[in-house]
């Protein structure tokens, strides 16, 4: 039984890179506003990446059940120097999902994560392919540059959320990384081959290894509306991210309930001194309450972080598929070009079918 998996014949280099291509995956949700002039954005892109290293490209994407009219524009962009894919998945199943779908339907051989909100810019793709094709890395991730917009609170949680992800980690999760990246054709590769339907890209995309480079930017404000991301979000997506990529809340569980438990040792011998000292006793039913209500806290908490591993356990066991198409439509640059030239090819028969006709006509 093999237990690994051999993707060292799928190693670019700087001469065979551009044979391999790039799929740009856009998971969108309500971005009708600003889409065509993505595409555009990205249009550009591919006619620079394809005079600097004539790399192919092709772009995804994945609307994960929008209530606009997202798929309506999506299925009319042009495929002006790149392919245009347009996938719509049967309702929404979460960011992280159309992450998977994109993924599986990327026909070139790199792979370029970005949002469709405009804050990814499309001008720093040209350096991350840079350092995918000339300098040989395998996954190219960005990250904020600073937090100096956000509150302390939010700051401090997300200082505290790396930490309890990266505590006892053996490959670290670069804090403040996000899903805006590019994957080599092996990184791809490997992170498809991964099975697990609880998916954190972020982790995941680090646990591979291969060689990795990071890349500070400044996120751009938002071409329109607002995040649909809440607090409440947020906080979900963290508590998905720890209990799918670590078991640092168990570790924690385990820490409090030693130290607990040495507290309430330690309190014993307290009672057991003042006793043996003073002859007093200690007046039982306050101790004993707040003793309750903390044995009884920390032991609710517990079984809730147990409870979360365990709906992650059957989760997998359920097998569901991550995601489900409604719809898949395809542009092709070639097809295009094509028909151009067959157009052209018509019209010129046409412009010479008259002095076709003179020519074979009797003169007088």
């Amino acid at each position: 039984m093999k237990l690994g998996s051999d993707v060292s014949k799928l190693s670019t280099t700087a001469t065979n890179a551009a044979a391999q291509g790039l799929s740009i995956v856009v998971p969108v949700y309500n971005e009708a506003a600003g889409l065509a002039a993505l595409h555009e954005r990205l249009t550009g892109l591919a006619r620079t990446l394809g005079k600097r290293w004539q790399l192919g490209c092709e772009v995804i994407y994945v609307d994960d059940g929008s209530k606009d009219d997202t798929l309506k524009i999506a299925h009319g962009l042009p495929p002006e120097a790149l392919d245009v894919q347009v996938v719509s998945l049967s309702r929404n199943f979460g960011k992280e999902a159309a992450l998977v779908a994109g993924l599986d339907h990327a026909r070139r051989g790199a792979v370029l994560f970005m949002d469709g909100d405009g804050q990814h810019p499309p001008a720093l793709v040209e350096q991350l392919v840079g350092h995918w094709i000339d300098g040989g890395y395998d996954v190219v991730y960005t990250a904020k540059a600073h937090r100096d917009n956000e509150s302390f609170l939010r700051r401090q949680a997300v200082h505290g959320f790396y930490a309890l992800i990266n505590w006892g980690a053996r490959q670290k999760i670069p804090e403040d990384a996000g899903d805006f990246r590019l994957l080599s054709p092996r990184a791809a590769a490997a992170l498809r081959q991964l099975p697990e339907r609880n998916r954190f890209f972020k982790g995941l995309a680090s646990w591979i290894g291969f060689r990795q480079i990071r890349v500070d930017y400044e996120p751009a404000p938002r071409a329109h509306g607002v995040t649909t991301f809440s607090a409440g979000r947020l906080i979900g997506l963290s508590i998905e991210g720890l209990t799918s990529f670590s078991v640092a809340p168990l570790r924690f569980a385990s820490l409090l309930g030693v130290i607990l438990a040495g507290g309430a040792f330690l309190f014993g011998l307290s009672i057991l001194w003042e006793v043996w000292t003073t002859g007093k006793q200690v007046p039982g039913y306050p101790s004993l309450v707040v003793g309750l209500m903390t044995i009884g806290g920390v032991q609710l908490i517990m079984i809730g972080v147990l409870g979360e591993y365990i709906g992650k356990i059957l989760s997998e066991l359920k097998a569901r598929p991550i995601y489900f198409v409604a719809e898949h439509s395809e542009k092709r640059l070639e097809a295009k070009t094509a028909d151009k030239t067959a157009d052209k090819t018509a019209d010129a028969v046409v412009e010479k079918a008259p002095e076709a006709v003179r020519e074979r006509t009797p003169a007088g």
